[in-house]
C-alpha cells in the first residue's frame, strides 16, 4: 500500500489530464478565494494601514539588519514552529496538521503531474510521504478535534457540535481520511468501495477549496504577516493592537477564556 501511487492506479479509469486539470482548478480556487477574503474583509488594507501607523508613531527606527533578523525570527518561531501557541499539546497538534497538510499537498501535485501512470514509476519515498503527510494531518486534526478544543475539553460540549468556523479543520481531516481509505481500498482491489470513497474524497476536497472565503483556510497566509507586524511594532516601541497568542489566557469577568480553533 505504502509503495502504490493511488493516482497512477486511478489513471486506468480517469485520464491523467483530467486529474491534472482538477488540481489546477483547486489551485486557482485557493488564489481566488484568498483574494476574495482579503478584499471582502479588507485584511490587506488593515495590515498596511496599521503598518504605516506603526512607522509614524515609532519611538525607535528599525534598521535593515534588524528588520531581516525580525523576519527570520518570524519565519522560524511564528511560522515554522507555531510559537504563538503557548500550550504544548495545541502546538504539537497544530504542527502535525500543518506539516502533514503541506507534505500531503506537495506530494499529491508531484504524483499527479510527474508520475501520472504506472508506466512512470513513482519513487517509493514520494508515495510514502503522501501517506505520512495524510496520516499526520489526521492525527493532528482528530487530536485537536476530540481532545484539545476548549468547548469539548473544558466546557463539556459534544465533539460533534459544528460551527462555520469548523469548516476548514473538518473538511481537511475528512478529506485526508477519505483519501487514505480510498487508496487502501484501491490497492486491495475493492473496486466498488474504492469508487465510493473516491467520490467522497473528491467532494470533500472540492468543498475544502471552494469554501476558502468562509473558512479559516486563508488564515495560514494572514498569520505570518500579522506576526511580523507585531514583532516590528514591539521593536520600534509602538503598541501593537494585535491579540495575544491564540491560547494565552485572558480574564473575562473573573474567569479564563481561551480561543477554540487553530
Amino acid at each position: 500500500m505504502f509503495t502504490s501511487n493511488p493516482f497512477a492506479e486511478l489513471s486506468a479509469l480517469v485520464s491523467p489530464a483530467i486529474m491534472q486539470t482538477y488540481v489546477v482548478v483547486m489551485a486557482v480556487l485557493v488564489v481566488a478565494g484568498t483574494l476574495f477574503d482579503i478584499i471582502h474583509k479588507r485584511s490587506a488594507t488593515y495590515f498596511f494601514d496599521n503598518w504605516r501607523d506603526s512607522k509614524t508613531r515609532a519611538k525607535e527606527q528599525v534598521g535593515a539588519g534588524e528588520m531581516v533578523a525580525i523576519a527570520v525570527q518570524t519565519a522560524v518561531v511564528d511560522v515554522a514552529l507555531s510559537g504563538e501557541f503557548c500550550n504544548a499539546r495545541r502546538r504539537i497538534a497544530h504542527l502535525l496538521g500543518m506539516y502533514g497538510f503541506v507534505i500531503y499537498v506537495v506530494t499529491t501535485v508531484i504524483m499527479v503531474f510527474a508520475y501520472p501512470t504506472p508506466a512512470t514509476h513513482t519513487p517509493n519515498a514520494v508515495v510514502a510521504l503522501w501517506y505520512i503527510g495524510a496520516l499526520m494531518a489526521c492525527v493532528g486534526g482528530y487530536w485537536f478535534w476530540f481532545f484539545i478544543r476548549v468547548d469539548v475539553a473544558a466546557e463539556g460540549n459534544s465533539p460533534l457540535r459544528l460551527e462555520r468556523a469548523d469548516l476548514f479543520i473538518v473538511t481537511l481531516v475528512l478529506g485526508t481520511t477519505f483519501g487514505l481509505i480510498w487508496a487502501w481500498l484501491q490497492a486491495a482491489g475493492d473496486t466498488i468501495w474504492a469508487m465510493v470513497f473516491l467520490c467522497l474524497y473528491l467532494i470533500d476536497t472540492t468543498v475544502l477549496f471552494v469554501s476558502i472565503p468562509w473558512s479559516k483556510f486563508s488564515h495560514m497566509f494572514f498569520k505570518p504577516a500579522a506576526a511580523l507586524e507585531k514583532r516590528v511594532a514591539e521593536a520600534n516601541g509602538t503598541m501593537s493592537n494585535l491579540p495575544p497568542p491564540a491560547d494565552a489566557p485572558r480574564k473575562f469577568g473573573g474567569g479564563l477564556k481561551h480561543a477554540r480553533h487553530y
